[in-house]
């Protein structure tokens, strides 16, 4: 564990020191650098962990982090920008600003299923918004804590980013501490306790949480290539993924025929025995998988079930006639196990929906635009995938967020640069010519009316501000 403290990386905050823009420039230009030149060694750590294939972890973590550095850094001068904004008339000659200033010392915490990217995409927008930061990587994905707690300091700026190893009460005397933003990402358990812990000091928190992603499948959809993206975004990281699909929802005609186009991909993608497939990895512990074989049901399974428990090992598994009361469908799966559950109709699907958690995502399959239309209208989750699940993840412009117990706050791209600023408004007036004068004590009719008819003047007609949106008018200056 670091002897750094977050009382050090304050005093060096406050010295100027993570404010220029060269010093983000450079701390994201040594991210990047440690990524390309130590991918290998990064992506082993991942083997061991997780054992995640080479080829999966620079899909999935190394080159999405390595995308995002450079979306970051081709945008940051503009976003640092300040922001003018209008000023009303009474307070003429005037002008105002939104400046973009760093937090201060921030906090990231990671969660082990995907023990790089969920730690260091934070800290690409911490270092664009000019923080200090703490990294806090999760315990149980060992080798991957070890070569961050290892590489960082190599490539970064020691005195201001820090990498903290250790267990929950290492993670529970940083919550304690007084910095001025958590990010975590984990549970929702935990995620309650995180909230009441930053309460003491009021500190602003994000929260990435999970929940059951449901998956609708409509009747009009090519089954082939549905099953194909659904057992992609399923088995990957062995379903240990906070957006993976956690269950499938389809329509009553076509469910036996989505079944059988399942096994087919499972097989196409992982061979006859996935136990031995170079693409397929591991779970976390055994103890993760004790717990979801213990969820296995005795009955209904179409395809997997095999495992393992020295190995971390559970096959791939498709299961139908789920009982809804039952452990699948108690919580979030977080494994490899797809429960495929008919339904007569989309009402049908979207009550089931609405009865389980706001989740974290929600993935649509159907060519008919207002069936997709009509459960996004009727539903709520962090993020919607239409024909395609996980990879909204991918594109740096979409914010990735939840909702209620699925999270609060988002990031990537811009919004992770915004999430750890804090926007200071800014009025500039002269003293000369003093116009407030009109406005000072003592108040006389003629103030009177005045303020009345010009600072709060009876609405007539429509505003400026009720003119409607069109997406094709591009963005306003006023737009962040």
């Amino acid at each position: 564990m670091t002897t750094t403290t977050p009382a050090d990386l304050r005093t060096v905050f406050e010295s100027g020191r993570t404010r220029p823009l060269e010093w983000r420039r450079a701390q994201l230009g040594g991210l990047h650098r440690l990524l390309v030149e130590r991918g290998d060694e990064l992506a082993a750590a991942l083997r061991q962990d997780l054992g995640k294939p080479a080829t999966e972890s620079w899909l999935t973590e190394i080159g999405e982090l390595i995308n995002a550095i450079t979306h970051t850094e081709h945008h940051l001068a503009e976003w640092v920008l300040p922001r003018r904004v209008g000023v009303p008339a009474h307070l003429l000659p005037a002008t105002a600003k939104v400046r973009h200033e760093p937090k201060g010392v921030v906090l990231v915490i990671a969660p082990w299923n995907y023990p790089l990217q969920l730690l260091l995409s934070p800290l690409i927008g911490a270092l664009a918004a000019g923080n200090a930061v703490i990294l806090k990587p999760s315990e149980l994905s060992t080798h991957t804590a070890d070569a961050i707690a290892r590489l960082v300091p190599e490539y970064l700026d020691r005195e201001a980013v820090t990498v903290v190893t250790g267990g929950p009460e290492v993670t529970t005397e940083l919550i304690k501490a007084k910095v001025d933003h958590i990010f975590f990402t984990g549970s929702t358990r935990v995620g309650k306790l995180i909230m009441a812990a930053a309460a003491e000091h009021l500190t602003p928190v994000t929260l990435e949480l999970g929940g059951k992603s449901p998956t609708y499948v409509h009747d009009d959809v090519n089954l082939t290539h549905v099953a194909n993206r659904i057992a992609w975004g399923k088995f990957m990281n062995c379903g240990q993924t906070c957006v993976a699909p956690d269950h499938v929802l389809v329509h009553h005609r076509v469910h036996d025929q989505l079944v059988t186009e399942l096994v087919a991909a499972i097989e196409r993608m992982y061979g006859s025995d996935p136990r031995s497939s170079e693409a397929y990895g591991r779970l976390i512990s055994t103890q993760h998988t004790e717990e979801l074989i213990a969820k296995l049901p005795s009955a209904g399974i179409v395809t997997g079930g095999q495992h393992e428990v020295s190995e971390r090992y559970v096959a791939p598994t498709v299961v139908t006639e789920v009982d809804p009361n039952g452990p699948l469908m108690a919580e979030e799966i977080f494994g490899p196990i797809l429960p495929v559950i008919a339904v007569q109709d989309v009402d049908e699907a979207v009550n089931r929906m609405n009865r389980l958690s706001t989740p974290l995502a929600l993935y649509l399959f159907a060519e008919d635009s207002s069936v997709t239309e009509s459960i996004m209208d009727r539903t709520a989750s962090g993020g919607v995938g239409l024909g395609v699940p996980v990879a909204h993840l991918s594109v740096p412009d979409l914010p990735f967020g939840g909702l209620g117990p699925s999270g609060m706050g988002a990031y990537h791209g811009r919004d992770s640069f915004d999430v750890f600023t804090h926007r200071r408004a800014v009025l500039r007036k002269p003293l000369a010519p003093d116009t407030l004068r009109m406005i000072y004590p003592p108040f006389t009719g003629l103030v009177d009316t005045m303020i009345r008819r010009i600072i709060a003047p009876q609405r007539r007609g429509r505003l400026r501000n009720d003119r409607p949106h069109h997406d094709d008018q591009g963005p306003s200056t006023d737009d962040r």
